[in-house]
């Protein structure tokens, strides 16, 4: 029959440890942390990429003009103020979900704008962040290419 230390044995191998407890504790945080940050973007009293540490690094997925990885400095430059630029009202997020497991922070959201010519720009983004001391050292960007790369060439930057 059943020996009495493999029964203890299973009883200790399904309680929560304190390790599980910290990670859990982290992640909470982490998520709380990007949380704030597409508030303050949806709201319009902050920037969701000031959640990058100076030294992040930055990968869109995918193919086209924008398609690589950047440093935090050149993703601003060449990719997030071109956007804005092509665009008559700032993308609005609307986060779906955020999920974390250890140090990935996972966001996925939607977001909405209407471009300089007057279409509207709606795209949906799943976006990674790996998080270290409050702020994100990694991200990984996946999203609809097709639409982004549509306003890219369909609508000229202002000056």
């Amino acid at each position: 029959m059943f020996e009495l230390p493999a029964l203890v044995n299973l009883a200790q191998a399904t309680q929560p440890n304190q390790a599980d407890a910290e990670i859990q504790v982290i992640e909470q945080r982490n998520k709380e942390i990007v949380q704030q940050y597409f508030d303050g973007w949806r709201d319009g009293t902050g920037s969701v990429f000031d959640l990058l540490a100076p030294n992040a690094t930055w990968t869109i997925m995918g193919t086209g003009e924008t398609a690589g990885t950047y440093s935090r400095q050149a993703l601003l430059d060449q990719v997030v103020s071109p956007t804005s630029a092509r665009l008559s009202t700032p993308i609005v997020p609307t986060v779906r979900g955020i999920w974390a497991d250890g140090d990935m922070v996972i966001v996925l959201w939607d977001g909405e704008a209407t471009a300089r010519d007057g279409r509207p720009y709606q795209n949906t983004y799943t976006w990674y962040f790996r998080m270290q001391d409050g702020k994100a050292v990694e991200a990984i960007a996946f999203l609809d290419m097709q639409v982004f790369n549509d306003l890219w060439t369909r609508v000229s930057p202002r000056n």
